[in-house]
């Protein structure tokens, strides 16, 4: 049995562009990539100053994968581009979240699902709601789209429909 997962990609150190398009290969490799929305440029939020803006997209994944091993294989992905976790919100050459596992509601010491955040940020709903508008938060049932426009684009523009 395979589930429809939702994976925010950003990136913003090196080459983000051509991380992105690895991690979206990579991404691939872990079932059936069946929607990719379009690249947003996105200024840093929280963490230390003088970051460089970020490149943000997301994907949806038909994957067999249990949420865990997801989320397992998205870290070692990360490794795989050279991210460390060292400081919250610090900049990275990669950063794979895992937003949505269906309808799933999970929490765990190492796992949270829907993503705590994912709802209040505009550079995960952006690339969210171009690939689904009306994707219902499995808690609030509050759409993509409606999260979008409640939290407005503040500093996410369009870089790129395709990449």
């Amino acid at each position: 049995m395979s589930e429809a997962a939702f994976i925010a990609l950003g990136a913003n150190l090196g080459d983000p562009l051509a991380t992105l398009r690895r991690a979206r290969e990579a991404l691939a490799m872990l079932g059936t990539l069946t929607g990719v929305s379009g690249l947003y440029r996105t200024a840093p939020v929280g963490g230390p100053p003088g970051q460089p803006d970020y490149l943000n997209a997301a994907v949806r994944l038909q994957t067999a994968l249990a949420p865990a091993d997801l989320l397992a294989a998205l870290h070692g992905i990360e490794a795989g581009a050279g991210r460390f976790r060292r400081e919250r919100w610090e900049a990275r050459t990669l950063d794979l979240d895992l937003i949505l596992y269906g309808d799933a509601v999970v929490q765990t010491a190492g796992l949270t699902l829907p993503h705590p955040r994912a709802w209040d940020r505009a550079f995960v709903l952006a690339p969210l709601a171009d690939l689904e508008p009306e994707r219902a938060h499995p808690v609030t049932g509050e759409t993509a789209g409606a999260a979008l426009r409640r939290v407005g684009l503040g500093g996410v523009s369009l870089a790129a429909p395709v990449w």
